[in-house]
């Protein structure tokens, strides 16, 4: 195993991130040194705070292409707000997210054998060529590697009778009822599941940067890239197990 310490950065306000918890999971699963530190985005300069803020998506159906962002972006970003709580959802694209931010880790941290995994509220999102448009990640794996909590929620799709429901029934006082009606069903925000979730995507995050291969083609593998929230809950929750693949990988990390 390459990795010899992982550094977890925390996002404060999304509390459901238990980062005791899961340093001890990252401790009892691999032979590593854990480090957490608090938020990766709190008392940033002001030209990483605009880095940040050009990385913002503005046309979800086009390619990303480099912009000024406004100064209420740079200051948003300077503010540290919890991003799930704006009248509007910002998108973020994931890959130039990763270079900016990557550019504020200590130069004497910047090692093989060192991971960084930062957790954001931000939305992380990849643009696919394959229908020319952007769409949600939870997951943006490289070093430092970004777990985006609004990404676990709103990336999966959540049962398609909750769309209908919408289509049909749409209207503030129904989009309540309808939520509840699927409750259980998918994560929402202030999700008690949403730590032990989170435990599936580090594992991804890792087996990305020893074997170059995040993902898992089978949907009972805790590595299976579920773009369904049931299957998320079913691989993170319910299963939890790997298959025949990547139980050899995994026990020659362990070793």
């Amino acid at each position: 195993m390459k990795i010899s310490k992982i550094i977890l950065y925390d996002e404060p306000t999304v509390p459901e991130i238990r980062i005791d918890k899961l340093k001890k999971f990252l401790k009892d699963s691999f032979p590593i040194s854990i480090e957490s530190r608090g938020n990766f985005f709190e008392l940033l300069d002001g030209k990483t705070c605009q880095n940040i803020a050009k990385t913002r998506i503005l046309d979800l159906k086009k390619p990303f292409s480099s912009h000024s962002p406004t100064n209420n972006d740079v200051l948003i970003e300077s503010e540290n707000k919890d991003m799930s709580n704006l009248d509007e959802m910002v998108l973020y694209d994931g890959y130039e997210l990763q270079k900016a931010i990557s550019e504020k880790i200590p130069k004497n941290e910047i090692n093989l054998d060192t991971l960084h995994i930062i957790f954001t509220n931000k939305l992380t999102c990849t643009f696919d060529d394959n229908d020319f448009r952007y769409h949600a990640r939870a997951l943006i794996s490289s070093n430092p590697s970004i777990i985006s909590t609004t990404g676990i929620i709103e990336a999966p799709a959540k049962p398609k009778k909750y769309y209908v429901d919408l289509m049909t029934n749409f209207s503030k006082d129904k989009i309540k009822e309808i939520k509840e009606k699927y409750k259980g069903e998918f994560l929402e925000y202030h999700d008690s599941r949403l730590s032990e979730i989170i435990e599936g995507y580090l594992i991804q995050a890792i087996f990305y940067y020893e074997t170059g291969e995040a993902f898992c083609e089978h949907n009972n593998c805790r590595l299976f890239n579920s773009h369904w929230q049931k299957d998320l809950l079913f691989t993170q929750i319910e299963n939890k197990q790997f298959c025949k693949k990547h139980k050899v990988i995994l026990k020659e990390l362990q070793n």
